[in-house]
């Protein structure tokens, strides 16, 4: 799966009250959340259903902060193994990068 997603990070998102007071920034499970979310939505389309599969996250590296309010972009590319190789940028500024990897079926 090749794609773009394009989301914002309300300023007034809940998790910033405690991370941390004086200086919100967004965690980064969060961030995960955002690309799992993307990826299993993007797999449902390309299905032309409502069945995503579910997906272990194989590599994560955080590598800048993110505060209430800004817009990010996140690209996903289809890798060679199976798995799918996320970024997620603010801007020009590279603030996650990752992989997932599909888990077998039950």
């Amino acid at each position: 799966m090749n794609g773009e997603t394009i989301f914002s990070v309300p300023a007034d998102h809940p998790a910033f009250a405690g991370h941390f007071p004086g200086r919100p920034i967004m965690p980064g499970v969060l961030l995960l959340d955002a690309a799992v979310h993307a990826l299993q939505q993007a797999q449902a389309l390309e299905a032309s259903s409502l069945a995503a599969q579910a997906c272990r996250i194989s590599a994560a590296k955080f590598l800048s902060p993110v505060g209430p309010g800004e817009t990010l972009t996140m690209t996903c590319t289809a890798g060679a193994s199976g798995g799918t190789h996320f970024e997620i940028r603010s801007g020009e500024r590279k603030v996650a990068t990752g992989t997932l990897v599909p888990l077998p079926p039950p």
